[in-house]
């Protein structure tokens, strides 16, 4: 068997290149997304990339956006409420869009990848979680072998629950636990007890799911390097699959909930890398290989492997072993990307009702990349997966030098390869092991969008 090796952390580094900067869950970024892209021109997109022939897999996203109570770090669309005649309206309305997209793919294609994210999808009950995941297979070809997830909160989550959604073809699980400290949790408005996370990893393998990732955040208000590494001792306890560990984006101007946190009450910039510096280092000396900016996975887990065989790949969901599925992105806000397209849903639920009660699908924004654009996705996305690049490679698939064309963004990685957290032969970049701590601001040297993005106030987080 494989084991993770332990990773040392230089925080110089991380603090030289700590700068806002995208996650690169997509390239062109949200921002760039154009209103005037319609359901209309998602549906033709669609229509495009179903053809007869068309034999090519399906990933699946969809969007529950109801919430029990406000977490006031919560960065995603949600709407707190305990009024089940909304989730159900809900539901009618998914079921209506769900139609729409069906009917135009291709019934040979199948879905090998499937993803319920919110919001809190077990905010449901559990017969309507039965009633609408029989609905999405009555409608969609799914592998016998599709990883089927779901992001669970284990404040309101029940036995029944996870039977029924393991009755229904779930395997995945991630879970939601953010920190374990009393004190963090009243800062953030989320109580739950070591207690309830122990039980969902019983009933977990019980029940016979193939996997458990946990999500945590560090840059809480309150956290420090004690706390947060009992934190994290309690979780490698718990012994999931895979760890993922968040930074926290302080955003209030764009999520008006998070001023009930204190900027006082945060940890400083060094504090914070002190927390991250002690979160990898724990992490990979625990037995978790680091894969790359918030992820961690046991070595023998499909992320791990998909990383040390370079199929790795990175979507809405972050990195993914699913290279090379379409995503259809369905639900209130939900993003899909295939071929040369983005398209996101409407964000707010009257807007996404009055799209759907006319018959048209409820996109708010999307984008069709240029020839430019494939390019740099292509360079960008290789990076933050394989940490290397056949430039030679890119240069004959795109039929340019790519020394040349990419002229500006070389001039822009010598101050890495100067720290030494990159390195540049004649055909190659790859990136160091200290690069990987910084890998979103070494990408965004190949972005060609980021001067486009900078008016008015920061749109992305820190990358620290």
């Amino acid at each position: 068997m494989i084991a993770a090796a332990p990773f040392s952390v230089d925080t110089s580094v991380l603090r030289k290149y700590d700068r806002p900067g995208p996650r690169y869950t997509s390239y062109p970024t949200a921002p760039l997304f154009s209103s005037e892209f319609t359901g209309r021109d998602y549906l033709s997109a669609l229509r495009e990339t179903n053809v007869p022939d068309s034999t090519g897999p399906l990933s699946l996203y969809f969007h529950f956006p109801f919430c029990d109570t406000l977490c006031y770090f919560c960065g995603c669309t949600m709407l707190v409420t305990r009024d089940q005649s909304r989730v159900k309206e809900y539901l009618r309305y998914l079921k209506k869009e769900i139609d729409l997209v069906a009917e135009t793919v291709n019934p040979n294609r199948m879905v090998t990848q499937l993803h319920w994210g919110g919001g809190t999808p077990t905010h449901l009950l559990p017969d309507d979680i039965r009633d609408i995941a029989a609905y999405i297979r009555s409608k969609f070809r799914f592998d016998p072998d599709a990883e089927v997830s779901v992001e669970v909160d284990p404040r309101e989550l029940t036995q029944q629950h996870l039977g029924t959604l393991r009755h229904a073809g779930f395997n995945r699980i991630s879970l939601g636990l953010q920190d374990f400290n009393e004190k963090v949790q009243k800062a953030v408005n989320r109580l739950q007890t070591k207690e309830m996370a122990l039980q969902v990893f019983k009933w977990v393998e019980a029940l016979g799911f193939e996997s458990v990732n946990v999500d945590l955040i560090y840059g809480l208000p309150f956290q420090s390097v004690a706390t947060f590494e009992e934190t994290l001792r309690e979780t490698v306890r718990l012994a999931p699959e895979r760890i993922a560990v968040f930074n926290y984006a302080h955003v209030p101007w764009l999520k008006p909930h998070q001023r009930m946190i204190l900027e006082e009450d945060l940890p400083g910039p060094d504090e914070k890398l002190a927390l991250l510096k002690m979160t990898i280092e724990f992490l990979t000396a625990h037995g978790y290989e680091y894969i790359g900016m918030d992820h961690f996975a046991r070595p023998d887990d499909e992320l791990a492997v998909a990383r040390r065989e370079k199929t790795l790949y990175r979507n809405f969901q972050g990195y993914s072993t699913h290279a090379g599925a379409d995503l259809y992105g369905l639900g209130v806000s939900a993003i899909g990307h295939f071929g040369s397209v983005y398209a996101q849903n409407a964000k707010t639920l009257p807007e996404y009702f009055a799209a759907l009660e006319g018959g048209e699908l409820p996109t708010c924004a999307g984008y069709r990349m240029n020839a430019d654009d494939r390019i740099r996705h292509h360079v960008i996305m290789t990076l933050m997966c394989d940490l290397e690049l056949d430039t030679a490679s890119v240069s004959s698939r795109f039929d340019i030098d790519f020394d040349q064309y990419f002229k500006d963004a070389l001039s822009r990685l010598d101050e890495f390869i100067r720290d030494g957290v990159a390195e540049r032969t004649p055909g190659r970049i790859r990136i160091n092991e200290q690069g990987r701590l910084v890998i979103r601001t070494i990408a965004m040297c190949f972005d060609a969008y980021l001067d486009s993005t900078k008016n008015g106030p920061p749109i992305f987080s820190r990358t620290v």
